[in-house]
């Protein structure tokens, strides 16, 4: 199998690791690649199922030889990988006792990502939580804190690129009961980021009600934005989401039109989990659309969370995975729209994908 087939293949069906001794631990809960682990194979490092029901009955498998982590399916040797180790600054806390990790997590081997408000207007109520959102589970077991400061942000962030090389952060949200949809307390934080170490951002939230937070959190130093879609097809979104959903894709829309003015084609980028119910003519259309105003779609692999709704949800095949990869791909490739031109964010990180390994 090429890396395509062997990353695409692992984000699918996961990889079933009898012990988590091996690398930085894996992460349980919260937003982003929840219930994964960063594996590296080469020089790619991507973030694989290790906690989910289907990760225990994944067909693939580490064998460890002489120091060597050999991945197999059944009695088949596939490859070597590797594991990027804990980062150093996990072993710090703040002043008042806080562990680092609590604020904010090493993602892949160099993005420092966090959730500034691990609470949400919509997760509490059924009737409006997303139904694939993990965002109070590691609140509730005591993994993070509900509201991390600018100054704990700008702290954190300044040990990992001192102590962890780290390149890039990617600042998420839970959305707040206000009009700008987090998007103030975002700005805040860059702000105290930028003003204590120099490194790229990407903040991602809702589209707010009012368009010019694009220029204040861009002036805040913001690079780059995510606004996430999750899913295309309208009935889809009304089921799986449906508070989100009441912010139609026509909004959305508007809204990227408007940030690309600010940050620039190229640096906005969208989330798209396949799996959930559109189809792959409709990924296809929505990524097309996106790609056509220099918006990145940014196609992962729906992953089904422990103590979701959609716990018991398949994921993706990983040839219906494979096939919208070379597709979105293709498109991506003839519209020069990279993610390796992104200034930061997880389209720049690529980790909970195999896409970026598609474009050329």
């Amino acid at each position: 199998m090429n890396p395509q087939q062997v990353i695409t293949e692992l984000q699918t069906k996961g990889l079933n690791l009898v012990t988590d001794t091996v690398g930085a631990s894996g992460r349980k809960g919260g937003a982003g690649p929840s219930d994964h682990k960063a594996v590296t194979l080469g020089d790619t490092t991507f973030m694989v199922p290790v906690y989910t029901d289907g990760a225990a009955q994944s067909p693939y498998s580490i064998d460890y030889e002489a120091g060597h982590s050999v991945l197999t399916k059944g009695d088949q040797v596939i490859t070597e990988l590797d594991f990027p180790e804990k980062p150093r600054f996990y072993d710090l806390q703040t002043a008042d006792g806080i562990p680092y990790w609590k604020i904010a997590l090493l993602h892949s081997r160099n993005v420092l990502a966090t959730t500034v408000l691990q609470t949400c207007i919509r997760y509490e109520n059924r009737k409006t939580a997303c139904q694939f959102c993990a965002i109070g589970e590691s609140l509730a077991a005591d993994r993070t804190i509900a509201k991390k400061t600018p100054e704990q942000l700008a702290e954190v962030a300044e040990a990992a690129v001192r102590l962890d090389g780290v390149e890039n952060m990617i600042m998420t949200t839970g959305t707040p009961n206000t009009t700008d949809r987090g998007a103030a307390y975002l700005t805040e934080c860059a702000q105290a980021i930028r003003a204590r170490v120099n490194l790229p951002i990407q903040a991602q939230c809702e589209p707010p009600n009012d368009f010019a937070w694009f220029e204040r959190m861009r002036t805040a130093g913001i690079d780059s934005l995510g606004m996430h879609l999750e899913a295309a097809d309208p009935e889809v979104r009304a089921r799986i989401m449906p508070g989100k959903a009441k912010v139609p894709v026509s909004y959305y829309f508007k809204a990227f039109e408007a940030a690309i003015n600010i940050f620039g084609h190229g640096q906005v980028s969208t989330y798209l989990l396949a799996g959930l119910g559109d189809s792959k003519e409709t990924l296809l259309d929505v990524s097309q659309r996106l790609i056509d105003i220099g918006v990145y779609p940014f196609v992962v692999p729906f992953v089904p969370i422990g103590g979701t709704p959609l716990a018991e949800h398949q994921p993706p095949s990983s040839e219906f995975m494979y096939d919208l990869y070379q597709g979105i791909g293709q498109m991506l490739k003839q519209a020069n729209l990279l993610s390796s031109e992104m200034k930061a964010g997880c389209a720049k990180c690529g980790a909970c994908s195999a896409l970026s390994l598609f474009e050329s």
